[in-house]
């Protein structure tokens, strides 16, 4: 089975990401937090800092594009094609409110016409330079009966791989996947279908590969970042040595303390699973406002 690792703005950079395949591996694909690139900028310093070779060696990384903009996609495509990326990914699945006012991301799901005339430029631009694109797509943005409107659009393009979140965009990361709309895109699409989204468990992970031998997960692994490996017995030492590869790697890019340990108190929002009994100690770690106080708390559970 393979597995992809799901872009989490803000979490998934490239500190985490070499820090996740040395200690961890067996991912067959990073998707990059989105860019989201307009008519003037293309990439920021930002965005080629994320993604340039020398930070994402020995990974297999796909860009993930935000637009609704054939100029602002196709011009973030070239620079990226020249990085040397030749796989990119488009978000349409995004559910975050300010990005689906501006119609993108999920928000962009109801505009069908538009969504052909951004999907002929772009495919078009993939076919002349051999590049392949992919959709991360919602259900829909008020409800899950638009998919079926929406995939006979899908259907028309040379998509790559069509990865389905079975929500709408309403939905944000609550309630329960639609299955039987994931379960459609299996039957209907001509692109392979991976899923994604609340694979939480090996057992989630097994029951998916029923329907899919890929799957792309992304709180599951944040949670437990053995999920994959299915261990019996969590490996903590592997652990902090993941956790210091990633706190000592935001050292070296980031000052001061707090944007560091911003950054590492929301990993532990995810962390605190692994230690479930151990609920005021990960509370000391996030009232930590230096590097000598969060470097105390966490010797509470090495």
């Amino acid at each position: 089975m393979k597995f992809y690792f799901a872009p989490l703005e803000g979490i998934t950079r490239y500190i985490f990401r070499n820090a996740y395949e040395k200690y961890y591996g067996g991912i067959d694909k990073y998707f990059a937090p989105f860019i989201s690139p307009t008519d003037n900028c293309f990439l920021t310093p930002k965005n080629v800092r994320e993604l340039c070779p020398e930070h994402n060696q020995g990974i297999k990384l796909v860009p993930q594009i935000l637009t609704n903009n054939s100029v602002a996609f196709i011009g973030a495509a070239k620079e990226l094609y020249d990085m040397g990326y030749k796989e990119l990914n488009l978000n349409l699945g995004c559910p975050s409110g300010t990005v689906c006012a501006k119609k993108k991301g999920a928000g962009f799901l109801t505009e069908w016409y538009e969504m052909e005339q951004l999907f002929d430029s772009i495919y078009e631009w993939a076919a002349s330079n051999n590049v392949q694109i992919s959709v991360k797509t919602r259900l829909g943005r008020f409800a899950s009966e638009e998919f079926y409107d929406i995939l006979e659009i899908y259907n028309k393009y040379p998509i790559s791989e069509l990865i389905v979140h079975p929500r709408i965009e309403k939905d944000y990361y609550k309630g329960k996947p639609r299955m039987e709309f994931y379960e459609y895109a299996v039957e209907h699409s001509k692109a392979p279908v991976i899923y994604n989204g609340n694979l939480f468990t090996c057992e989630d992970i097994i029951k998916r590969s029923e329907t899919s031998d890929t799957v792309m997960l992304g709180r599951g692994l944040l949670y437990n970042p053995e999920l994959i490996k299915q261990n019996n017995a969590f490996d903590f030492q592997n652990f902090w040595s993941f956790h210091d590869k990633i706190y000592h790697g935001y050292q070296e890019i980031m000052s001061p303390d707090k944007n560091v340990l911003f950054h590492m108190k929301e990993l532990w929002t995810y962390w605190k699973e692994i230690y479930p009994d151990e609920g005021r100690a990960v509370r000391n770690i996030l009232k930590t406002k230096s590097y000598g106080e969060y470097e105390a708390a966490i010797r509470n559970l090495k």
